[in-house]
């Protein structure tokens, strides 16, 4: 009985994921599973390539490159495990929108820890030399 009345309800669950008027009884968005085997290579191989990129040294560059990766991995996983390829463009609106927020606010937070490096170097050395000259009783 609820099933029915949540069927002829205009604002169904269904609705709300972006599937519209194309309800099926099935799942909405089957995928092939050379695709599916396709986008699972793809997210190996990043991380085959983030452990290759760790054992780098690649300076200031380090973050820059593992965040990318791991990016592009999340992208891949949204896009198709998720579906959001077949979704509504609203949605992959909004989700661009995030990781460019989010994008912003690292970028922001790396710039300021960097201002204050040269700082916080000089009281670490600080630290160590007074520990060094008063050992401990």
């Amino acid at each position: 009985m609820a099933d029915t009345q949540q069927a002829n309800h205009p604002h169904s669950a269904h609705d709300a994921h972006g599937h519209g008027e194309h309800a099926h009884a099935s799942f909405a968005h089957p995928m092939a599973p050379r695709m599916l085997l396709g986008v699972f290579a793809a997210l190996i191989a990043l991380t085959i390539i983030t452990v290759v990129a760790a054992n780098f040294p690649l300076g200031r560059w380090e973050i820059v490159v593992s965040l990318t990766i791991a990016t592009i991995k999340a992208s891949l996983v949204v896009l198709f495990f998720m579906h959001l390829w077949y979704d509504k463009p609203f949605n992959a609106l909004i989700f661009v929108a995030s990781l460019a927020f989010v994008a912003l606010f690292l970028g922001i937070t790396l710039i300021d820890s960097r201002e204050y490096q040269p700082e916080i170097e000089q009281r670490t050395i600080e630290h160590v030399t007074t520990e060094v000259a008063a050992p401990a009783q």
